[in-house]
């Protein structure tokens, strides 16, 4: 199978990419940044002229120095440049186990030299054990820097070359076999943001484990591989119950579930799949139990906290789901240890000749911005991740249940609000917040602090105002005419007051109130809870969505019924889509991702139409979505994606490898672009995937 083409990156100065390497090894926390390809290129007519190039690299068989040796031999010839020729070769490959940076120095002609840096940049002899570890680390970064096909990882790292690591039997063999050597090792690789503690069942090792049974299908091997483990910690039992569950074998993960909780009565992990196992099959009242004992365990961990409050969405508890994520305990997010490299002569992305389809090309607007209104560009709720992100969609899901105005009663109900608070104070009853709200604990920044101060994902007081005057449709509307979007959003989507934090709220050291002498009001305002800053923020965060998310629909019903055009550039279609999206809308998102479409391609608005395919279990528009996100793919140097791989392997389970082999080839496209889908195809087939048989 073709390779996709190799990304050049010029250094202003040879050897600038490693030395930037080695200054960040000490920062490094958790699986590192992609592998490191540097080459030394000599101009043929001028011997003396040398320059620098690297790109980066994941999916690499890193087991040996001789497989990352033969992939440096393989770009010793690049057809694109002919006026120079390659002299050497380093390849970096971090050893997230033993914090170590593995090192291949090829020399062309030459020899092979390996050793590994350590944070001090000091050489070490490479050991067997040493290259067993960075393999591994390999494989868990070529998932973990995957694209989920909408693009977004592929744009966050410029040039990227992206392989499926583990492409046969055999190769999975050997991951597996040293991901059970050093299976109890994982927590010190860290974990997801969402985990505050790494244990041996909640770490990269087991995220990346979970992720390549999945999107492979190979759960045999995998239920093969915990159930080793299970007798040697009890703990693996929630990892090996998820893959049952996932493999139809339910009968067995319940009985597994009910043998380990009686073992470990108080493994959070255990007590989270057994609630989300109930909520599966609508018991939403057990669930409720399993959820608790959750938070009892674990009461550190967002995960517990967050389950809950979705198990009492489920059952309709609006106030206790308020209140219970109010509990969450939140997390800055920290990014993957993405490579920091120094500001580059040029950048050179040439072009796969067999990716090449004229409708994926993305035109030069694209590449250097579009036009978009100012207020979709201030939506903060598009930068959440992390704990934040599933505190968002928890909040989203509540109000698109409920509505804004219910949401908006019912939180004025739990939480102290502003003016209620200032009216006690007025009254002489300065309560104390020890006594009448649950102790908030300070909370971090939003996914970080921004520049000017304010939390990212907060909202400043005009933020929301800026463009009053301004609709985000296209009509321009005479003072005679009816009020514009902006006004009727406005006026329909009443704007949240602010409840009083427990930042805000000290302790009186000269409260003399007799507590006998409370009346009725005192007593429900005793009753409630302090908002912590963080969820006051996403409400106002929320309310922003809603009011863009309403003037958009207005300015829409509105062009329709004046039988008029209602224009947007492809970009704000898109970021209309996943607003939409964020908001639960979801047939709203798809007519914004078919309305970006028909303006230019975006991987983004297919992904999101893909969805919506699958969820009509359309097979043939589904393939005509895969073709062209496979093919963008490869024109962006992945040939890999555990998400389009594991959407193939669903269809070909339900529709038979041969028909989606005939529907591809039936495509009215290029050869070369269908053949890249049918590779997905094969690697189902090789993995012996259900419905590949034929």
């Amino acid at each position: 199978m073709v390779a996709p083409a190799v990304p050049e990156i010029v250094e202003e100065e040879i050897e600038s990419a490693i030395e930037s390497r080695n200054e960040a090894l000490p920062t490094l926390r958790e699986l590192g940044p992609p592998d490191l390809v540097h080459l030394v290129k000599q101009s043929i007519k001028s011997g003396n002229k040398q320059s620098g190039v690297y790109h980066h690299v994941t999916g690499i068989d890193a087991s040996s120095s001789a497989s990352l040796a033969a992939y440096v031999n393989t770009l010793t010839y690049n057809p694109n440049d002919k006026s120079s020729k390659v002299i050497s070769g380093l390849y970096c490959c971090y050893n997230a186990f033993s914090r170590l940076d593995m090192r291949v120095d090829v020399k062309i002609p030459g020899g092979v030299e390996s050793y590994c840096i350590d944070e001090r940049g000091d050489k070490r002899v490479a050991s067997d054990t040493l290259w067993m570890e960075t393999f591994l680390c390999g494989v868990l970064r070529a998932y973990a820097y995957a694209d989920d096909g909408g693009g977004d990882s592929i744009k966050k790292i410029i040039g990227v070359r992206r392989f499926d690591p583990i492409t046969s039997t055999e190769m999975e063999h050997r991951f597996l076999d040293a991901a059970e050597r050093l299976f109890f090792q994982g927590p010190q690789l860290g974990s997801e943001p969402e985990v505050q503690v790494p244990n041996n069942a909640s770490n990269h090792l087991t995220t990346g484990l979970i992720n390549y049974i999945n999107t492979t299908g190979r759960y045999t091997s995998g239920i093969n591989l915990f159930e080793k483990l299970r007798t040697r910690d009890p703990e693996v039992s929630s990892l090996l119950a998820r893959v049952m569950i996932s493999s139809d074998e339910e009968v067995q993960a319940v009985k597994l579930l009910h043998e380990a909780v009686v073992k470990l009565p108080m493994d959070y992990s255990l007590l989270d799949c057994q609630a989300t196992f109930c909520q599966s099959k609508g018991r939403l009242d057990w669930a409720l139990e399993c959820a608790k004992r959750g938070v009892t365990a674990a009461p550190s961990e967002f995960s517990t906290w967050a389950k809950l409050a979705e198990v009492y969405v489920g059952l309709e508890d609006w106030d206790l789901a308020l209140l219970t994520l109010n509990s969450c305990p939140m997390f800055t997010y920290q990014e993957k240890d993405l490579p920091r490299m120094p500001e580059p002569a040029r950048i050179l992305l040439p072009v796969l000749p067999e990716s090449m389809l004229d409708e994926i090309d993305e035109p030069t607007q694209a590449q250097y911005g579009e036009q978009v209104h100012a207020s979709l560009r201030k939506l903060h709720a598009a930068g959440y991740k992390g704990t934040f992100l599933k505190a968002y969609s928890i909040l989203t899901e509540i109000t698109a249940k409920i509505g804004w105005d219910q949401l908006l009663r019912i939180r004025s109900q739990v939480f102290v609000m502003e003016e209620e608070y200032r009216s006690e104070k007025q009254t002489g009853r300065n309560p104390n917040a020890s006594t009448t709200a649950l102790r908030g604990t300070p909370s971090p920044g939003v996914n970080g602090t921004e520049k000017d101060g304010h939390v990212n994902g907060g909202l400043d007081e005009t933020d929301s105002q800026a463009d009053e005057e301004e609709t985000l449709g296209d009509k321009q509307h005479s003072p005679t005419s009816p009020p514009d979007s902006t006004t009727l959003a406005d006026s329909s989507i009443e704007k949240p007051v602010h409840t009083v934090t427990s930042e805000a709220v000290k302790p009186s050291t000269d409260d003399t109130t007799d507590p006998s002498n409370t009346d009725e009001r005192y007593t429900q305002f005793h009753n409630k809870r302090l908002c912590e800053r963080w969820l006051d923020n996403l409400f106002m965060v929320l309310y922003e969505d809603l009011r863009i998310y309403t003037i958009w629909r207005t300015d829409m019903a509105r062009a329709q019924s004046e039988s008029s055009d209602y224009r947007k550039s492809a970009e704000e279609w898109e970021i209309l889509g996943e607003l939409a999206e964020r908001l639960h809308h979801f047939p709203e998102a798809v007519e914004a991702y078919q309305a970006c479409l028909r303006n230019r391609f975006s991987p983004k608005a297919m992904k999101g139409v893909l969805k919506n395919y699958e969820i009509q279990r359309r097979s043939g528009e589904m393939l005509q979505a895969m073709i062209r996100l496979i093919a963008w793919q490869y024109r962006w140097y992945s040939e890999f994606s555990p998400a389009l791989l594991r959407t193939i392997r669903v269809l070909i389970e339900s529709e038979g490898a041969v028909k989606v082999r005939s529907i591809v080839q039936a495509t009215s496209l290029p050869q070369p672009v269908l053949d890249l889908t049918h590779r997905y195809v094969e690697l189902c087939v090789a993995f012996r995937s259900s419905g590949s048989e034929a």
